[in-house]
């Protein structure tokens, strides 16, 4: 992410989301170096608006790379990252979502794409609700991990979440401590 660090719910999620952004950053460089572009050049601008504007050729790392290198025409924020009244940043924050995922070796499939939702969650926190956040967020780590929680997983997390106030959702440092909140409600 650029830009100043944000105060992560948790010292863990701080860690995965440092390793997600250098694992962006490395999609990126890999995609400039394979067309021999030098970074930070009006050829790079050129060719991160082709890959956001033809998301599906590339995987999501790439495609998150690229948006990390462009300002917004309509906002002058970092694209995606604009208030929720841009309507360019919007639109680009959905395309990020026809971008390529390959499930990586040794997880179960559907982790990948698990994954790509709760980065971009993480990324343009602004975008959703704190009980989004929250979900999201806290299973970051776990799925950077390999895991991917079942439905029905999933599903009791996120009645556990639905009982918690906003302030608590955007406090809760882990599943347990949402556990203990939601008890009883």
């Amino acid at each position: 992410m650029n830009g100043p660090a944000p105060a992560w719910r948790s010292a863990l999620l701080g860690r995965v989301v440092a390793q997600l952004e250098a694992e962006i950053r490395q999609a990126w460089e890999s995609l400039l170096c394979d067309l021999d572009v030098a970074a930070g050049s009006a050829e790079a601008i050129e060719l991160a608006w082709l890959v956001v504007d033809d998301p599906a050729a590339y995987g999501w790392r790439t495609v998150d790379g690229a948006l990390d290198q462009l300002t917004c025409p309509a906002c002058g924020s970092r694209l995606t990252r604009g208030p929720d009244s841009c309507e360019t940043c919007e639109f680009h924050h959905r395309m990020r979502f026809g971008a390529r995922e390959v499930d990586r070796q040794h997880v179960p499939p559907g982790n990948e794409h698990a994954l790509r939702v709760a980065s971009a969650v993480t990324r343009t926190r602004h975008r959703y609700s704190p009980r989004a956040r929250a979900g999201y967020e806290l299973m970051l780590p776990e799925l950077v991990a390999g895991a991917l929680p079942t439905t029905g997983q999933a599903q009791a997390g996120k009645a556990l979440i639905n009982k918690l106030t906003d302030d608590e959702c955007d406090r809760v440092t882990d599943l347990a401590q949402v556990e203990e909140l939601a008890t009883g409600r």
